[in-house]
């Protein structure tokens, strides 16, 4: 009796090989920079000007790093990337958290004590989160020199917290619209007062969204140029900031491996 053999190219064997290979190829294509960056940063001069950015270094040195940290030149200061990096420290923190105190609280408000024009009140936050960032630039910065905090930390917390408001919102509205209405009765029920409802029942439940809206808020204050270079300067410029001004401010030879380092 005659069988037909199996395939060696059918079969989920074969297929969930084929997806894993895959993977990996474009994960390696797309990691591929970070390794050109990471290599060159362990360079000398003399090693990157032979050419071959893939190789590994032949003499590994960390003085590249030790001169962004702290004796590389940005700007008119020769004093590295630490101060910067302190900036970008202090201006996405506090700018993560209010951000997101504040939208939790707003989609509380939103889906669970709902108020005449609540709707409209959500359409208008939505709408903010299409609006360009060149589009608030003049008038936000006309609202930070009339409170007297342009070029400043709390300035720039202020306007991170201003534009990443909405998307906040919407996070927490969306999440907290899936709760029952009835845990907000029993709990009126019960004497529990606005606060008390929200920091007892809703937020200690509000894990997977709290996570989700840090992330996206931490990533898009760290990386932010656009605002950093428009409302800070000098010292208080963030890290973006400092590494656009060490590639740019560099003299004579340009310091590769100085800016890998940084960046």
């Amino acid at each position: 009796m005659h069988t037909e053999s199996s395939s060696p190219f059918s079969g989920p064997r074969f297929w969930r090989i084929a997806i894993y290979t895959t993977l990996i190829v474009f994960a390696c294509m797309y990691l591929l920079p970070l390794f050109v960056m990471l290599v060159t940063s362990f360079k000398s001069l003399a090693e990157i000007r032979q050419g071959n950015m893939m190789a590994f270094p032949e003499m590994w040195t960390i003085e590249p790093w030790l001169s962004a940290w702290g004796s590389a030149c940005i700007g008119l200061t020769c004093e590295g990337i630490s101060g910067y990096f302190g900036n970008s420290i202090m201006i996405t923190v506090p700018g993560v958290l209010l951000s997101t105190l504040l939208g939790a609280i707003n989609g509380y408000v939103l889906t669970k004590w709902r108020f005449p024009g609540h709707r409209w009140v959500f359409g208008l936050m939505l709408f903010g989160c299409f609006i360009p960032f060149q589009v608030v630039l003049v008038p936000m910065s006309q609202v930070l020199g009339t409170l007297g905090i342009a070029n400043t930390t709390p300035g720039l917390v202020l306007v991170h917290v201003t534009y990443g408001l909405g998307f906040t919102t919407l996070f927490f509205r969306n999440y907290y619209e899936a709760f029952p209405q009835e845990l907000v009765r029993a709990a009126m029920i019960d004497g529990a007062g606005f606060f008390k409802m929200f920091f007892r029942i809703l937020l200690p439940s509000s894990g997977p969204i709290i996570v989700v809206t840090v992330i996206w808020q931490f990533t898009n204050i760290w990386n932010d140029f656009l605002f950093g270079a428009s409302f800070s300067s000098g010292g208080s410029a963030p890290i973006t900031v400092a590494l656009n001004n060490l590639v740019n401010s560099s003299t004579g030879v340009k310091e590769y491996n100085v800016h890998m380092a940084a960046a």
